[in-house]
């Protein structure tokens, strides 16, 4: 009797399974996105010395750079997982992305040390990436293995919900920050509080997992002599069986889960505040309400399944998002900035240019001079995020930029020095804004003119897509799975799919962008990964709801 109690007293209850999960996994993108919220601060302090638009696209790439390391974080925790227990696994994963978070704030600015500064940045985004990819599966696994069978996605979607709880903290910290101390000390040093304050927030999430004890699949698991995997990695990817089912997961669920809810909660975001113009606490507020609304989609869409099937719920959730991205992203911009919308409508800008003279306006070393007279022109349509179409000139002919009826001629600045070029681009971009202004278009948007409930009407188009997808996701992936390789198996489709399709959206859509010029450009980007996404799911995913976790074999 004296030996059964403390044991009894140690199991935890399903209470405690969901909220000890879904805290830490809150907190651990919590610490993830704080960074993707504070890319255009970010891009200021560490990359200087380059173009406004490549600094930008150069901090949502040390963004993405935490993203491509997730799938090695997934081999290794999800191996650890599968060999000696779920709880081990996730107590790592959180510690080690505490500590990396915690470290960013206290990091020297290029100004101070140089090269350096970058480097120690996309270091630590390398820590947290690794810790990431292990956590999402542990988290996950751990309730499903809880959670009674007719219950199991409205369980798991509470998993789904601490995305958009860890998201609703970044905002929310790094809104209160920015009202405390006013932009002009926020910009300048107090960018770093949202990542000091992840430290108390790791002491509580920590707190609370110690107590929790082992998974009661992989307790049965243990029990049975040879039924725990030796070989996870082989189990998973060399058995065709079980590879199948992870290149259904990766090509018919994963990749598109990632290019749904990054366009809707990070490339809107950068979209409103880099090209719209819309002030960045305006921003802020937006994407609270956005994820506020989106904290209770999660558990709706994951109880949905559990009455129609996950299949059925994710499948609306992609198709939604890739008939919505093109019109609905034009129609916010009609609601944040408005005068833009008219401008472009009234007066469209046209490069005329030879094409062999026109760079890609992206530099991702800051090396690159942009001295002719078409990539003067573009360097400063891109930087001040005018839509533009190119029209064709005869070879030594100098560019110009056509605003409506005015005509702007840009300048050769091929052979002159650091200064004089710089000094010939002051002039250009003078000239090109002047003619913007005369032709309506705005520096900023105007906060008078914004549409606040239009615009949040179409974001919640996109908040719904991307919840309907995610919300049922945790149960449908561990049901594909057996106990054995569950955490290996499905933690890298999850990873390369969210991190790799997902993570490097933003940096992406904004490159193609800036390439090409076209505000909407980017939206290819998810349009066609979703697209894809769909064909697969139709033809190859099986439905999962009801099955049993215990199985040992698929």
């Amino acid at each position: 009797m004296s030996v059964q109690d403390p044991a009894k007293t140690r199991e935890p209850g399903l209470v405690t399974v969901v909220a000890a999960s879904a805290a830490g996994t809150a907190f651990e993108w919590y610490d993830f996105f704080i960074f993707g919220s504070l890319a255009a601060v970010i891009a200021k302090h560490f990359y200087t010395g380059v173009s406004e638009a490549t600094g930008f696209i150069l901090a949502l790439a040390t963004f993405a750079v935490g993203f491509f390391v997730r799938p090695l974080g997934a081999l290794v925790f999800g191996h650890i997982g599968d060999r000696k227990g779920r709880k081990g696994a996730f107590l790592v994963t959180i510690s080690l992305m505490g500590v990396a978070t915690f470290a960013i704030g206290f990091l020297p600015t290029y100004e101070q040390i140089g090269m350096a500064a970058p480097l120690a940045l996309i270091a630590l985004r390398v820590l947290q990436g690794f810790a990431l990819g292990g956590e999402y599966g542990g988290a996950a696994i751990y309730v499903a293995e809880h959670a009674p069978v007719k219950k199991r996605g409205g369980l798991t979607g509470w998993i789904q919900t601490s995305a958009a709880l860890g998201l609703i903290g970044a905002l929310v910290v790094i809104l209160i920050t920015r009202k405390t101390l006013g932009e002009e000390a926020f910009q300048a040093w107090g960018w770093r509080i949202p990542f000091w304050v992840s430290m108390g927030l790791l002491l509580i999430s920590l707190w609370m997992r110690v107590k929790l004890g082992e998974s009661p699949a992989f307790k049965k698991l243990e029990a049975e002599e040879g039924a725990v995997a030796r070989a996870p990695f082989a189990e998973s990817f060399l058995r065709w069986r079980n590879l199948r089912l992870v290149l259904i997961v990766l090509f018919g669920i994963m990749m598109a889960q990632g290019a749904v809810w990054y366009a809707a909660f990070f490339y809107s975001q950068f979209f409103l505040e880099k090209v719209l113009k819309v002030e960045a606490a305006t921003v802020n507020e937006l994407m609270i309400a956005a994820t506020l609304a989106s904290a209770v989609l999660y558990v709706f869409f994951g109880w949905l399944s559990d009455k129609i099937g996950r299949k059925p719920v994710m499948l609306f959730g992609m198709i939604l998002a890739t008939v919505a991205f093109f019109p609905a992203f034009k129609a916010i911009t009609a609601a944040a900035n408005p005068a833009l919308a008219e401008a472009q409508a009234q007066a469209p800008v046209v490069v005329h240019a030879d094409p062999a003279t026109c760079s890609v306006q992206f530099d991702p070393v800051g090396k690159a001079v942009f001295a002719s007279s078409c990539d003067i022109a573009k360097s400063v349509l891109t930087n001040a995020g005018v839509s533009y179409s190119n029209a064709p000139l005869a070879p030594g002919e100098t560019a110009s930029v056509s605003v409506g009826d005015r005509m702007v001629l840009s300048r050769e600045g091929g052979g002159l020095d650091g200064a004089a070029l710089k000094a010939l681009k002051a002039e250009v971009e003078v000239d090109i804004r002047s003619a913007l202004a005369e032709a309506g278009y705005p520096e900023k948007a105007d906060p008078a003119r914004i549409d606040f409930q239009r615009l949040f009407a179409l974001m919640m188009i996109f908040v719904v897509a991307a919840t309907a997808l995610y919300g049922p996701q945790a149960a449908a992936l561990v049901e594909l799975f057996p106990t054995r390789i569950r955490y290996t198996a499905m933690s890298l489709p999850y990873n390369i799919g969210t991190g790799w399709f997902g993570g490097f959206l933003p940096a992406a859509a904004f490159a193609m962008v800036a390439a090409s010029g076209n505000i909407y450009f980017g939206l290819w980007y998810p349009v066609a990964i979703t697209a894809v996404a769909v064909l697969v799911n139709i033809a190859f995913l099986p439905e999962t709801k009801g099955r049993d976790l215990d199985r040992i074999e698929t």
